[in-house]
C-alpha cells in the first residue's frame, strides 16, 4: 500500500517505508513482536541485491576507467565531508575519538538508498550514473581501509591489528576485482540462460557466496556483490537482472522498513536539532562532491545538479560505524544522534533527488545555462 501510495504522488517509497518501521518498531505507536533476526537477514540481503543489479548494468572495463577518472572526486568526496563530522564533534566537545566516528558517518553516503532512488527515478541509463557508482565504489572501498583502523584504535587495541585487517581486507578486494575483470567472460559462458530457475540459482548462490566471504574478511559485502555484478556480461547479465529485480524490490523494501524498527524515536528528540543542522551542513556538502565530480567528467550543468542530490542519503555504513561507537562506549549522545542524522538525510534525500525532475526546476537550471553562456562569449570589440 505504501508502495504504491508513494507512485501515486510521485515520491520515492522509501521514506514511507522507513516512516512505517519507526511506527511500528521499538518505541513506536504499535509496536510488533516480530523476528528481528529474521527481519535483520532479509534487509542484508536487501541492500546486496541492490548492489548487484547495479553492477550488472556495468562492464569490468567501465568501471576501471570510471575509478580512475573518479579518483579525485574521492578525494574531494572524503574532504568535504568527513572533515566537517569531525568538526562537529569537536563542536560539542566530545574528544577525539568521538571525531573519528563521525566523521565516517557523515563521509559515506548510502549505496542501497541511491542504487533504489536511482531505480525508482528510471536513472540507471543516465550519463551521471557511471560517476554516482563510482564515487559510491570508491567510497565502500575506502571503508574496507576505515573500519579496521577505527576497530582498533577504538578498542585501544593498538595500531598493528588495524593494519593487518586492513592488508587482508586489500587483498581480498584485489583478488575480487582481478577475477571480475580477466575472468568475467568465462563465469558468464558457464552459467546458461536457458534455465531460468538454474540461472537464479547460480547468480544469487554466488553472490550471497562472495558478499559473505566479503564480509567475514571485514569487506563491505555491498563492495563484493557490486563486482559480482561486474563479473557477468552478456545474455547472462540481460536474463539475471529479469529475475533478479522482483526479489531485489522485496528485500529492498524490507531493508528500508528494518531500518526503521530498529530506530527507537524517543531518542532522538534531544539531539534532532543537531543532528538537523549537520544534516543540512552535509547535504549540501554532497551536492558539492556530486557538482564537482560530473563536472570532471563533463556532464552538463543538469546532470552535476542530479549526481550532487542523488548522493546526499546516508544509511548502512553509517549505522555500522555508529555501532561501533556503541561497542567501545564512545559518547553515548553519539548513537542517537547519527541515527537521526541518518533519517533526516534517507526521508528528505530521496524526495530532493526529484527536483531535477521538475518543470519549474528545468526552467530554473536552463536560465542558469544561458547566463553560464552569455557571460563565456567575448565582449566584441569597438573596431
Amino acid at each position: 500500500m505504501l508502495g504504491r501510495l508513494g507512485r501515486r504522488f510521485g515520491l520515492s517509497p522509501i521514506p514511507l517505508y522507513l516512516l512505517a518501521g519507526l511506527a511500528f518498531g521499538s518505541g513506536g505507536i504499535i509496536p510488533l513482536s516480530a523476528s528481528e533476526e529474521f527481519i535483520g537477514i532479509g534487509a542484508q540481503i536487501g541492500v546486496i541485491l541492490l548492489l548487484v543489479m547495479l553492477g550488472l548494468e556495468y562492464s569490468a572495463d567501465e568501471l576501471v576507467d570510471n575509478l580512475r577518472s573518479a579518483a579525485p572526486a574521492g578525494l574531494i568526496d572524503m574532504l568535504l565531508n568527513a572533515l566537517p563530522g569531525a568538526a562537529f564533534a569537536f563542536l560539542l566537545g566530545w574528544g577525539w575519538q568521538a571525531a573519528l566516528v563521525l566523521a565516517g558517518i557523515t563521509w559515506v553516503s548510502s549505496s542501497g538508498v541511491i542504487a533504489k532512488v536511482l531505480g525508482d527515478l528510471g536513472r540507471v541509463g543516465n550519463r551521471e550514473t557511471p560517476v554516482i557508482l563510482s564515487v559510491l565504489v570508491i567510497e565502500d572501498l575506502a571503508m574496507a581501509f576505515y573500519l579496521p583502523i577505527a576497530t582498533a584504535v577504538l578498542a585501544g587495541s593498538g595500531l598493528i591489528p588495524g593494519l593487518s585487517t586492513l592488508g587482508v581486507a586489500v587483498v581480498t578486494v584485489i583478488a575480487v576485482l582481478v577475477v571480475a575483470i580477466r575472468y568475467g567472460g568465462e563465469i558468464s559462458r558457464f552459467m546458461s540462460v536457458k534455465d531460468p530457475e538454474a540461472l537464479l540459482l547460480s547468480v544469487l548462490g554466488m553472490t550471497l557466496f562472495i558478499a559473505g566471504v566479503a564480509g567475514e574478511l571485514k569487506v563491505s559485502e555491498a563492495v563484493g556483490a557490486f563486482l559480482v555484478g561486474i563479473a557477468l556480461s552478456g545474455p547472462v547479465a540481460h536474463h539475471a537482472t529479469q529475475i533478479l529485480s522482483p526479489l531485489r524490490d522485496l528485500f529492498a523494501a524490507v531493508f528500508f522498513v528494518f531500518f526503521g524498527l530498529s530506530t527507537n524515536p524517543a531518542d532522538m528528540p534531544p539531539v534532532l536539532l543537531p543532528a538537523l543542522g549537520l544534516a543540512v551542513l552535509t547535504m549540501l556538502t554532497k551536492v558539492g562532491t556530486g557538482y564537482l565530480a560530473a563536472r570532471r567528467a563533463g556532464i552538463a550543468l543538469p546532470g552535476r545538479l542530479r549526481t550532487g542530490l542523488a548522493l546526499m542519503p546516508r544509511g548502512e555504513f553509517s549505522i555500522v560505524i555508529a555501532g561501533l561507537a556503541i561497542t567501545y562506549g564512545v559518547d553515548p549522545r553519539l548513537a542517537p544522534l547519527a541515527t537521526a542524522y541518518v533519517l533526516i538525510t534517507v526521508v528528505t534525500g530521496p524526495m530532493l533527488a526529484r527536483l531535477p525532475d521538475y518543470r519549474w526546476f528545468k526552467e530554473l537550471v536552463r536560465r542558469r545555462m544561458a547566463a553560464m553562456q552569455r557571460a563565456a562569449k567575448p565582449v566584441p570589440s569597438p573596431e
